[in-house]
């Protein structure tokens, strides 16, 4: 089907080909993500685009002994390809398939793992030092995304890697977008390196005309030279400044520069740094057209580039209450503002952004930074709102405590996409938030069970000013619960409900699983004419020990559900409540175990963890079995 995939597997496969061959290879790696892809979602647009920059490193370079250290991994599906996972593809993501990032257990190819952004610069310079310090001759390169560049831990990087005498080289994949459109000044330097009036002078009158044969070839050194020397007079310096070598900007999707830089560059001793201009979707004009929706399309048609809706959903997205809550919120209170670190989409404050821009904040893709800034609103009166998944939250830990909750600023972290959520896998799960905050003073942590609690809490949240107000909420569509046109209601902290009464059985809920639990109960009933007691806890912090008391005097076994890690989460703070009291009740905790679950949909994974409807069954049949009050 491919004349030049088919006969390639691992990169020494590469090797022979000619240049023409290459650029054949390029194109029929891009088909065959985008027929994978269509069935099979995943991050296409970054893969895309950095197809010749993967099939230029393991041309020139020696893999898996010299490494390819990639940032955030949503550009990697070409290095997967070429690595002995083409056919494995298919089961991108899948449970029991493949990763959709790079990942050390699954391929000597892939030399570090990521799927948080900014890591590749630090990662790539520790291997590069302990190569030099073995006397290993390896060659390390670091590719990262502009839009990740902007992130704090990259410039930690830089700084330590410009000063040092490892062989490193950074490629900076430069498509002007990450998820959202980039912005701040990392951005409008790298812009304004690019669109440098004389560097793009000499490329559109002398370079496009040359063409392809030896005279281009003669001509390229004396070119590449020369655009570093001008552009370096608009403030491309700035790299040199921390100690790089500084080579580009050159055409990241034109596989005979690449490959020619490349080995130029391969053999030169110290940090380096190429800026390579690539396009986002490259290859698939929908995807080029609409960067932003095909970061991650969904299902589409590989031909038409129709992309298609999911069906049978009548439910809202957390994502898109949030975003319409956020504005109605904004709405009647003057001083609320959104912030959030490169995921207003994803998140849904785009809603707000597009309304009242003024009272939005990107600050890029600086989870540390949105955190301490939205600190400083609220020292200042603000009201900030700020929007952070939850996996990427575990990186603002520090200045959650200090900054915020050590001087009690009313700040709202929502945090979206807590527990598991799917297909992305171990480094995307939010797993751990409820385990991480619930140790820290004068902090609020609510696990709304459906739409209208969330809408109701963030509410509530707007009304309190005593230290952090954590929500976290998972990713995807709701239970289907009116809340547009339903009246705000306050729901105190502490204050839990009772959903379903029963005896010598209570299972207390955070969030969604209370539906699950519900349905678990239910079915119980009508085999056995018996139910546990349900109750939807809302707050892991504070805990409402009255509820608790009612509870621990009614039950000898308490069965704990949560889309959270079961050691610290609510499982925890049950068991402490029951063990300081000295009562002989059993808790059985349902959640997250103690290990990092993968990838698949997020049913197949909580069948996986055992906290399903058919688990919570389970497990309600043999508590019973074994309770003295039901026995």
């Amino acid at each position: 089907m491919y004349s030049q995939l088919d006969k390639v597997n691992f990169p020494s496969d590469l090797k022979g080909l000619s240049l023409e061959e290459l650029k054949q290879l390029c194109e029929e790696i891009r088909d065959y993500m985008i027929e994978c892809c269509a069935t099979n979602p995943g991050h296409l647009g970054s893969s895309l685009g950095a197809v010749e920059l993967i099939v230029g490193f393991h041309y020139v370079y020696n893999s898996p002994y010299d490494k390819i250290v990639f940032d955030v991994g949503h550009q990697a599906y070409a290095h997967k390809i070429l690595t002995g996972r083409k056919d494995i593809f298919r089961k991108n993501r899948k449970k029991d398939g493949i990763s959709g990032f790079t990942k050390k257990d699954e391929s000597e190819y892939d030399a570090f793992g990521a799927g948080h952004s900014s890591t590749s610069i630090s990662a790539a310079l520790g291997i590069a030092s302990a190569a030099m310090m073995m006397g290993l001759k390896e060659k390390v390169v670091a590719l990262i995304g502009d839009g990740a560049l902007s992130g704090g831990l990259a410039f930690e990087g830089l700084n330590n890697a410009g000063s040092s005498k490892a062989d490193l080289l950074v490629i900076i994949n430069d498509n002007n977008i990450s998820i959202d459109k980039n912005i701040g000044a990392v951005h409008e330097h790298l812009l304004k390196l690019t669109t440098d009036p004389t560097y793009n002078k000499i490329k559109t009158h002398i370079w496009n005309r040359i063409g392809e044969g030896k005279f281009r070839k003669a001509i390229q050194e004396m070119v590449i030279s020369a655009k570093s020397s001008l552009v370096k007079k608009s403030g491309g310096d700035l790299f040199e400044a921390l100690g790089f070598r500084y080579f580009g900007p050159i055409d990241g999707n034109d596989i005979g520069q690449v490959v020619h830089i490349l080995k130029k560059l391969k053999d030169l001793k110290g940090p380096l740094i190429l800026h390579t201009i690539t396009t986002k979707g490259k290859g698939f004009a929908p995807a080029e057209e609409d960067q932003t929706a095909w970061h991650a399309p969904g299902m589409f048609d590989p031909h038409t580039g129709k992309r298609i809706a999911p069906s049978g959903h009548k439910e809202s997205r957390y994502q898109d209450v949030f975003g319409e809550v956020l504005l109605e919120l904004a709405r009647k209170n003057d001083r609320i503002v959104g912030v959030t670190p490169a995921m207003a989409s994803g998140c849904g404050m785009n809603i707000l952004a597009k309304e009242m821009p003024e009272r939005f904040f990107d600050v890029g893709i600086e989870e540390e930074h949105a955190v301490t800034f939205s600190a400083g609103l609220a020292a200042s009166g603000m009201k900030p709102f700020c929007n952070i998944y939850s996996s990427f939250a575990q990186r603002a830990y520090d200045q959650i405590i200090h900054d915020t909750a050590l001087q009690k600023l009313g700040v709202v972290l929502c945090f979206d996409r807590a527990g598991l959520v799917g297909e992305d896998g171990a480094t995307h799960h939010g797993c751990f938030d409820i385990a991480a905050y619930r140790s820290i003073p004068d902090t609020i942590i609510g696990v709304p069970k459906d739409e209208l609690e969330l809408k109701n809490m963030m509410y509530t949240a707007s009304r309190y000013n005593t230290g952090p107000f954590i929500i976290r909420y998972p990713r995807g569509y709701g239970e289907g619960v009116e809340w547009r046109n339903e009246d705000f209601t306050e729901i105190a902290p502490g204050k839990a409900e009772k959903i379903l009464d029963g005896t010598s059985i209570s299972v207390i809920c955070a969030g969604p699983s209370v539906y699950r639990a519900i349905e678990a109960a239910m079915r119980i009933k009508d085999e056995t004419g018996w139910n546990p007691s349900i109750y939807n806890i809302r707050y892991i912090k504070p805990l409402d020990e009255e509820m608790l008391d009612e509870i621990v005097s009614a039950s000898d076994t308490i069965v704990t559900v949560e889309d959270g890690c079961l050691k610290g989460g609510l499982h925890g703070a049950i068991s402490e409540y029951v063990a300081e009291r000295g009562l002989g009740i059993k808790v059985t905790g349902l959640g997250i175990p103690d290990r990092f679950i993968g990838q698949g949909t997020q049913q197949e994974l909580r069948a996986e963890c055992g906290y399903d409807t058919d688990g919570i069954y389970r497990t309600l049949l043999s508590s019973r079995a074994m309770s003295s009050r039901t026995a």
